[in-house]
């Protein structure tokens, strides 16, 4: 064990993420050595960021902390401690069960750790970095700003607002101090996050100011990308895509979950927005921005789907032909509407056979939607080097869910800087290319 270092480990969301980095920033500044996700912990402390949001992702938690629990029983580890939002929910339950876990934290008062853990005795702050907000876990040349915490949309399935409580927005002044500093620090390119991003500012003062943020932002010297997760279609801000289709540095990209398209399932899951109102949200989308590429995730399997639900859902996919999606069957949460109201009633099999044909009409889109850009010459950033090739991704990309593009190595690229690539051949989820 090396003394003084503390293993943090990140469940789930980029949300979650910019958590971790911020609890990074105080520890480091406490005389810590922060590593995040190292392949082999050897901190004498560990931290586990948790995910509460569905079965599969407090499974892959709970396996978290046991695996670390264990290390801790065979005195590979001294100190065990859990935040986020699974502890946020079930921290009782798991105070029972693992009692090695030293203390268990929420999602909100996670800085208490720092207080419970005091300054190193024998060494000052060791950070140094520009970031105020957070120690950065991402490449220098980007980073994820969350702009907001918690939804006031109560989804029957979504057990997120039982986690994070209301929707609250950060002061827009704060949110560009972070940016100019991230800015002053090196970071070029920013994933703008939050529950529900088309609420920025509704809890301020009943407006929804995400497009004078978004615009701010934008004009910020020296942000050179800027790209939108998590927006809600109901009562989407088109002012928005206006903000979009005037900055060259608002990627033309929208992260917007729309979960399913049938009137009977929209109705069932309390999403106060029908299938038409969709449909035209997505075609005026695709005018007022044009190129956009538009991620969306979807649900298959919720109570009460029919075959002709899904079907209904197949169709819609093939019609709005989505850049990037992705898809998951329903789980049943405790404490949410659905949970308490409707009867699971589509089989774990249908449910599954159902996201798998979903996938294979999207895998078909997607090879056809990268297809189409062999030959064109576009803009990337370049995030690492793997082997023969340098990695990087278009404007298109969202870092770890997106497709990327690889470069073959014969001349030497630089980490974080911007290129024009010609692409030269496509695959279904990535690009080939040289640079001009």
């Amino acid at each position: 064990m090396k003394k003084n270092q503390i293993d943090i480990v990140t469940m789930g969301c980029s949300k979650n993420l910019v958590d971790s980095e911020r609890l990074m920033r105080k520890l480091s500044a406490n005389g810590y050595h922060c590593v995040h996700d190292a392949k082999h912990p050897q901190g004498e402390i560990a931290v586990i960021n948790t995910c509460g949001f569905i079965g599969d992702a407090k499974e892959e938690s709970i396996n978290m902390i046991l695996e670390f629990a264990q290390r801790k029983q065979q005195g590979q580890l001294g100190q065990l401690y859990v935040m986020g939002c699974l502890s946020q929910r079930y921290q009782k339950e798991l105070e029972a069960e693992i009692p090695e876990v030293d203390k268990f934290y929420g999602k909100f008062n996670f800085k208490q750790l720092v207080s419970d853990l005091g300054p190193v005795e024998d060494g000052g702050g060791s950070f140094s970095s520009a970031r105020t907000q957070h120690l950065p876990t991402t490449p220098h040349h980007y980073a994820y700003v969350k702009i907001a915490e918690g939804c006031d949309r109560h989804c029957a399935y979504c057990a997120i607002p039982l986690i994070t409580g209301r929707h609250v927005s950060r002061p827009k002044d704060d949110i560009l101090k972070e940016v100019r500093d991230l800015v002053a620090d090196g970071v070029k390119e920013f994933q703008i996050i939050e529950q529900e991003l088309t609420y920025y500012g509704v809890d301020i003062d009943g407006q929804r100011h995400i497009a004078d943020l978004i615009e701010d932002i934008a004009n910020i010297e020296g942000v050179k990308w800027v790209r939108l997760h998590y927006a809600y279609p109901n009562q989407f801000p088109m002012d928005l895509l206006d903000v979009m289709a005037r900055h060259d540095n608002v990627c033309n990209y929208l992260d917007i979950a729309l979960q399913h398209i049938s009137d009977h399932m929209l109705s069932r899951m309390h999403r106060h927005v029908t299938k038409q109102e969709t449909m035209d949200l997505v075609k005026a989308i695709r005018a007022r921005v044009p190129g956009i590429h538009l991620r969306t995730t979807l649900m298959v399997g919720f109570p009460g789907e029919t075959q002709a639900d899904f079907d209904e859902l197949v169709d819609f996919v093939k019609w709005a032909k989505f850049e990037r999606m992705g898809a998951f069957a329903y789980s049943e949460e405790e404490g949410t509407y659905s949970a308490e109201h409707y009867t699971d009633d589509v089989p774990a099999e249908v449910k599954e056979q159902r996201l798998a044909q979903l996938m294979a009409v999207q895998q078909t889109i997607s090879e056809e939607v990268e297809a189409q850009k062999v030959g064109q010459t576009l803009q990337v950033i370049i995030d690492r080097k793997e082997g023969d090739y340098y990695v990087g991704r278009t404007e298109y990309c969202s870092p770890e869910v997106d497709p990327e593009v690889l470069i073959r190595a014969t001349r030497q690229l630089h980490v974080g800087r911007f290129y024009n690539v010609e692409i030269t051949d496509s695959e279904e989820f990535d690009l080939y290319g040289h640079v001009v």
